[in-house]
């Protein structure tokens, strides 16, 4: 197959992320699909309008375009998209009928709602990659809409293949799905190595106007769900007064103005205002310096399917401190490359960043094997794995939820 027809409704491969509605799925479409192209496999990403003065379509590289479909005002918010699925859809199809496609890849619930539509109406294959799943998020208190759990358990059932960032999302997707493992493939994130690797940290310290302090790093958008208060109250327990938190993300979702307000209130009550940088979100090759600048990277999150920031922070040689959750356990590999965390309890994760501020023999080894570690997970070798199953969908009786 060499045409793939990649839905993204919700957020475009080109918008910086770490604000909004922009995160780690931005960059995985953005640097899978260049990847795809690059190895010969043609991709249209089909984006929702978000903004006034686009272009219809965007030529980014040869085999790699994006369309952008109008549905609904371009200002809606995220949790009224699920009212303009079907209108995204049927613009969809009327460019596909023109524009053919050997199978369809939906990235997250909303467009495999649109997904599953277009397989039926256009006897395509279905490849969907959900990155966050409703049930798993209820489990740490994130709770979703009712019909965006039965929506993904659709998807599910009617996907003929399910990619799952890591082993602990295939388990999820059969858990709390009932998915069919053998329609489930582990194709993991990738990392850009041209950016995202080892240096100086003096180097980066300066080009970031940085002094020699300790420095705690978090990135990511400000929600509660990637726990960004439990680094700063972390922050406040550790035994290293010197140390310092930058914070490098902008607000997202219904609650990111709110939780912004918050982790400042918490700053303030602590005395932290010193101790504490909240930085706008970066440029995403720009966040290299920012990891290399750093001491260890927090990533607290409460739930994550991969989480690409600690994988970024590996890649660059910096130990990371993570939630023991989800894709994390694959990432951080406790005592080796990282350490990892159980529960919420912001003491324990000071007691882990103590552990490695207070043995730099500790984190030059951490540090080291990271870098290592990182080196396997490229966006060309999951491309590769991507065009082996888009091929062998080629000659696959397909799944079909209405017989």
């Amino acid at each position: 197959m060499h045409r793939v027809a990649v839905l993204s409704l919700h957020t475009a491969p080109l918008v910086q992320p770490g604000g909004g509605d922009a995160g780690g799925m931005n960059v995985y479409v953005r640097e899978l699909v260049s990847s795809l192209a690059q190895a010969g496999t043609e991709c249209t990403v089909y984006v929702r309008r978000w903004t006034g003065g686009l272009a219809d379509v965007i030529e980014i590289e040869p085999g790699f375009r994006v369309r952008h479909v109008d549905a609904g005002p371009v200002d809606l918010a995220k949790e009224n998209l699920p009212s303009v699925v079907d209108e995204f859809t049927n613009r969809v199809r009327d460019d596909l009928l023109k524009n053919p496609a050997d199978v369809i890849h939906a990235n997250y619930w909303l467009s495999g709602v649109a997904g599953h539509r277009l397989k039926h109406e256009l006897e395509l294959p279905l490849v969907s990659t959900f990155h966050t799943l409703a049930r798993v998020k209820a489990e740490t208190g994130d709770l979703e809409p009712k019909a965006r759990i039965e929506a993904e358990a659709d998807v599910v059932a009617c996907s003929d293949v399910i990619t799952a960032n890591s082993v602990t999302e295939l388990h999820e997707l059969v858990t709390h799905y009932g998915a069919d493992p053998d329609r489930i493939e582990v194709v993991p994130p990738g990392v850009d190595h041209a950016f995202f690797s080892p240096g100086t940290r003096s180097g980066a310290r300066h080009g970031l106007g940085w002094g020699q302090e300790l420095v705690l790093l978090f990135v990511g958008r400000i929600q509660p769900l990637k726990g960004v208060d439990v680094a700063v109250e972390a922050l406040d327990l550790i035994e290293r007064r010197d140390a310092r938190l930058v914070i490098v993300g902008g607000s997202s979702g219904l609650d990111g103005d709110d939780e912004v307000r918050r982790v400042e209130k918490i700053v303030h009550e602590r005395g932290l205002g010193g101790r504490v940088t909240m930085v706008p979100p970066q440029p995403h090759h720009v966040l290299s310096t920012y990891y290399r600048a750093a001491d260890l990277c927090l990533v607290p999150s409460r739930s994550e399917s991969f989480g690409l920031v600690a994988l970024e922070a590996a890649a660059c040689g910096t130990p990371v401190v993570a939630s023991d959750v989800g894709g994390l356990r694959t990432l951080v590999d406790h005592g080796r490359t990282g350490l990892r965390v159980s529960g919420r309890n912001p003491a324990d994760f000071a007691a882990a960043v103590d552990r490695i501020l207070g043995d730099p023999v500790l984190a030059d080894r951490l540090a080291m094997r990271a870098a290592e570690a990182a080196a396997a997970y490229t966006w060309t070798s999951m491309a590769a794995r991507l065009r082996r199953v888009y091929d062998d969908l080629a000659v696959r009786a397909l799944v079909d939820c209405l017989a």
